[in-house]
């Protein structure tokens, strides 16, 4: 009797050791995405748009390492002429030297055969070209390409893309557009609430929102809207001629611009008469520099 005792006074024990292990197992397989990022095996190599510089691309080369192994997949859907844009986009890797690239114009999900996905998923760089990052995320958005651009970075790909193909690396992608004053025109005069309209890009990076040209086209008041409005969020504006080198929840400036990061300082944020107020951390960085692209975590965390 006195054993049956010691036997039943055990089990409650292994019960919840057992709900422990249950608990890290579920918390591990779905972690929030910036776990996930973090995890990543793979890299981001985010090109502010404008010209790429030679030795930038050998960077970008370099760390891929496929001028050893491998070979590059381009992706060209952003452009309103993809073959011209993937042409260009071609011509920066063979002109280092590289040849082994295939490029991808996908234009609908049936074009996304098991092989193609096959070849994209296996590629040691995804490259993604400028356009129009709307037009990209409307052909890529919930099919098996989207899946596998995803599971490439996760397995080790170096994923990278330039001014559209930049913008669609965020969670919360920057559209271009404005609800307020719907005729596109390149300034954004104003930092006014429920204005800057963002879509889901494809989440590569979730806690920033990146946009791209910044310092030459001025896009400060955009991406500062952006960033009251979701105060969760990093801001990081690359400049033409410059790129950021995303690793885990660390980023390195590389080319020849500027990167400006900001940071709400708080997680209030002010609407008055359709205007948005808040404060900031700004940083400016430059090639070379590193930076963390984690949301700050208390007031008046710069």
């Amino acid at each position: 009797m006195k054993r049956l005792e010691r036997k039943y006074a055990v089990l409650p024990v292994l019960i919840v050791l057992m709900s422990l292990l249950v608990c890290c197992s579920d918390q591990g397989s779905t972690g929030s995405a910036g776990e996930n990022e973090t995890a990543a095996k793979g890299k981001l190599f985010i090109i502010g748009g404008g010209d790429r510089p030679a030795p930038m691309i050998k960077n970008l080369i370099e760390i891929a390492g496929v001028d050893s192994a491998g070979y590059i997949v381009i992706l060209p859907m952003s452009s309103s002429a993809p073959d011209t844009s993937a042409y260009y986009a071609k011509k920066q890797f063979t002109e280092q030297g590289i040849d082994n690239i295939h490029t991808f114009n996908l234009q609908s999900e049936q074009q996304m055969k098991p092989s193609v996905m096959d070849s994209v998923v296996d590629a040691g760089l995804i490259y993604m070209t400028g356009g129009n990052q709307n037009r990209f995320m409307e052909i890529v958005r919930d099919t098996e390409l989207e899946r596998q651009i995803r599971a490439a970075y996760q397995q080790g790909s170096v994923i990278a893309g330039t001014s559209a193909g930049a913008a669609v690396m965020s969670e919360l992608m920057i559209t271009g557009d404005e609800r307020k004053h719907p005729e596109y025109t390149g300034n954004f005069r104003t930092i006014e609430a429920n204005n800057i309209i963002l879509e889901s890009g494809l989440g590569l990076i979730s806690q920033a929102i990146i946009d791209q040209h910044f310092i030459k086209r001025m896009r400060m008041n955009r991406l500062i809207s952006a960033c009251l409005e979701h105060p969760g969020k990093v801001g990081v504006g690359i400049d033409e001629a410059t790129a950021i080198l995303v690793e885990g929840n660390r980023a390195k400036v590389y080319g020849e611009g500027q990167v400006m990061v900001l940071r709400t300082m708080n997680q209030e944020v002010i609407i008055k008469e359709g205007l948005l107020g808040g404060q900031f951390s700004t940083a400016i960085y430059l090639p070379g520099q590193q930076f963390s692209i984690q949301p700050s975590k208390s007031k008046g965390a710069g």
